[in-house]
This record gives structure tokens, sequence and C-alpha cells, in this order.
């Protein structure tokens, strides 16, 4: 016994609903197409004119199913939708966020493509019904062609080299985007916040005062970190992305640089909390050298000396402030 629901079970579709439904189908994944190619038409020629191609190729799906459907049933064709029918793949509006990477938007293409044929050949498997098997076995095909389809105009405009191209304009995006606010963000908070948190640290051998300062400094230099970047450049001109991200990126890493040597001062015990401390300062910076060298390409060990050494200053100044 089924429980109350607003949508129809598959098994319940009539073929005239099944075909509906298809049509219906062909054209929200044509518009999903021309959306993902519309948003990367400027940076992303090649993978544009795919995803066009892609859209076209439903638009003409769709027309075959529409006189399918005229021959059968008529004209008028019943207003049926995904979100109607229990148990039909869903799809995560992804394609409604503001900005989706380029891999991003191919993997969710290949899966519109895989999942339509998974369900279609699914229900032809369960459907008892002759003629509506038949038809969700065409539907099958249809699915399968659309990835074979989709391959053909890959091979036709995305050649090794514009792949690696477009990879490589991806990545610097992200680089801008994420990564250089973070980064800096994170050399803030990590470096920045040793000397008042140590100094408060050994002039009061209080830990839950150092943690309080530690706690305030790092939320505080977070904010006006995100604020800064955020205000900065607003990405129009430079390509750097949305000042939003990039704020985002900037403040939260701060926080997180200074929270990781305050946080060790919840510790009762002054001078394990400071070892504590003290070994997590130089965590924070080995992992700043790393970044550095995993996307800046500066060479490790120059971007290690670099950050160790300021970092070992900075926090000597806050011990010697502290203890004097």
């Amino acid at each position: 016994m089924r429980f109350f629901s607003h949508r129809k079970h598959f098994s319940d579709l009539s073929e005239q609903e099944i075909i509906a439904l298809a049509i219906s189908s062909e054209e929200d994944d044509a518009r999903i197409y021309r959306s993902f190619a519309a948003r990367l038409r400027g940076e992303f020629p090649a993978s544009a004119t795919v995803f066009d191609g892609m859209a076209r190729e439903e638009d003409q799906h769709r027309a075959l199913l529409i006189t399918l459907h005229q021959d059968r049933f008529g004209a008028t064709i019943p207003l049926i939708r995904r979100d109607h029918v229990a148990g039909f793949y869903g799809r995560r509006p992804v394609w409604l966020q503001g900005s989706l990477s380029l891999e991003r938007m191919r993997g969710e293409a290949k899966a519109m493509e895989r999942n339509a044929e998974r369900f279609y050949l699914a229900a032809a498997a369960r459907s008892q019904e002759a003629g509506t098997r038949k038809l969700l076995g065409d539907l099958a095909a249809e699915e399968a062609g659309h990835q074979l389809a989709a391959e053909g105009l890959g091979q036709a405009h995305l050649t090794e080299e514009t792949l690696a191209r477009e990879d490589d304009t991806a990545r610097r995006q992200f680089i801008l985007t994420w990564v250089q606010p973070g980064l800096a963000g994170l050399m803030d908070g990590s470096v920045s916040t040793l000397a008042p948190i140590f100094a408060v640290a050994f002039a009061t051998q209080d830990t839950w005062t150092t943690f309080l300062v530690g706690i305030a400094a790092s939320v505080g230099a977070g904010i006006s970190m995100g604020f800064t970047e955020a205000a900065s450049d607003d990405g129009a001109l430079s390509g750097r992305g949305s000042p939003f991200k990039r704020g985002i990126a900037s403040g939260v890493m701060t926080t997180v640089g200074g929270l990781g040597h305050a946080l060790p001062y919840l510790i009762a015990d002054f001078w394990t909390a400071t070892s504590l401390a003290i070994a997590v300062v130089f965590v924070e910076l080995w992992a700043i050298a790393w970044i550095q060298n995993r996307y800046m390409e500066t060479p490790f060990w120059r971007a290690a000396l670099q950050v160790v050494l300021g970092g070992a200053l900075v926090l000597g100044v806050g011990v010697l402030i502290g203890s004097g």
C-alpha cells in the first residue's frame, strides 16, 4: 500500500504521459546546456561550442518526440515534469549557482546523459506492457545516442591542446580567486597574531587570558582581512574573480591561522599549552611554505626559509616583550 503523495508513480503513467515527460525532460536539458554555454563563452569558447551542440541535439530529440505525440495522441501535450513523478531521476539545480567550474559543468553534463539512459533502461525492464516497454527502450537508446553525439562534439572542438589550455585557465582562476587570498590570510593570521598572543602568554602566564586574547586577535584580524580583500578589487578588470569569494577565503584563513596557536591555551598548564602552541606555529608555517610551493611555484626551501624565519622573528619578539 502506497503512502499518500502529490506525485504519481512512474508505473501509473500512461504512454501519453511518458512521452510528455520525455518531451519536458529534453526541453529542460537543452536549457541547461545553453546556460552552460552562455557562461563559458567568454573564457572557454571551445567548451561553449560543445554545449551549444548538445543543446541542439536535445532540441532535435524533443521535436521527434513531439511529432510522435501528435501522431498518436494529438496536439495537446499533458503538463508533466520530473518533479511530478516519484522515482524519476532527480537533478540538483547546480546550474543555478552563480559560478560553476568548467570541470563541474562537464561532469554535470556527463551525469545528465548517463542518468537519463540508466533510468529509461531500468524503467523498460520493469514495464509489463509491450508498447510502453518499447517506448522506454527507444528513449534509452536516444540517451545513449546523446552521449555518442557529445563525444563527437568533444572530439571536433576539444582537442588535447584546447583542453589543456582551458584547464590551465580554470586552474589560474582558482588560484586567483581562492588560493592567493586564502594564502595571504593564512600568512597574516599565523604571523601577525604571534606577537600579541605570546606577549600576553609570557606577561601573564594565564592560559585563559591568553586564549581570550588569541580568539579576539584571530577573529578581529579575519574580519578585517576579509573586508579589505573584498573591497580592494571588484575583479572586473583584474580577472581575480568574485570579491565575495576572495573576502571569504581571506577572512576564514586569517582566522584559522590565528586560532591554530590560540586554541592550545585552553589547556590549564602554561608550559604544556605554550609548548603545543609553538609546535602548532611551526606546522602552520610549513603549511604556508607547502602552499606557496604547490600553487605559486615557489621553491619549497626558499619559501620555508622566508616563512619560518619571519615567523620565528615575530614569535621571538612576542616572547621578549611578554617576558620583559
